[in-house]
């Protein structure tokens, strides 16, 4: 008859069974092959990443200046490699001529500007397109989705009429 305080621990890799009372090595078996058994998060390289927005039906264009243009119907954005991980080199928005325009919030209407200066006014299925593009790739990259974000789409810049240069620091005052 064996001992109560004894286990029997065998694993998927054959490891001879093991009669002893709970010792540190005993302690350290248990932990490895019985409780706690997740597999280890495998962290995707850049091209495999890429490689699934591709599969998620985005267009990849080739790199130019160390910057890729992920792009879906009328939307993009540039991504860039920082040591396997992926930054964003810009904001994602509407395309304008071969420019990407960020969404910029006037306080009674969005537009969409480049920032070479263009704009255009913001339709409600262009924000509705943004706003899926940016979940989308957010899913298609790996990437947490934020719960303020998801709610909608979020401006780059909130620029209101009665609110000159807030944007730019210290505006000049009236009385200066």
């Amino acid at each position: 008859m064996e001992d109560t305080r004894s286990i029997r621990i065998k694993s998927h890799l054959e490891v001879p069974h093991i009669h002893c009372r709970f010792s540190g090595l005993q302690l350290q078996l248990i932990m490895k092959f019985m409780f706690f058994r997740r597999g280890r998060p495998k962290n995707p390289t850049f091209e495999e990443r890429l490689e699934n927005l591709r599969k998620a039906a985005f267009t990849v264009s080739p790199p130019a200046g160390g910057r890729v243009r992920v792009s879906r119907e009328n939307c993009a954005i540039d991504l860039a490699d920082e040591g396997g991980a992926v930054r964003s080199a810009g904001t994602a928005g509407i395309r304008i001529g071969d420019e990407i325009g960020f969404l910029v919030d006037g306080g009674f209407q969005k537009f969409f500007q480049t920032p070479t200066g263009k704009r255009k006014p913001a339709l409600a299925e262009e924000l509705q397109a943004l706003h899926e593009f940016e979940e989308d790739l957010k899913e298609g990259l790996g990437q947490e989705s934020y719960y303020n974000e998801s709610l909608g789409t979020v401006s780059t810049f909130y620029l209101y009429d009665r609110v000159k240069d807030r944007d730019r620091g210290v505006g000049t005052r009236v009385w200066e």
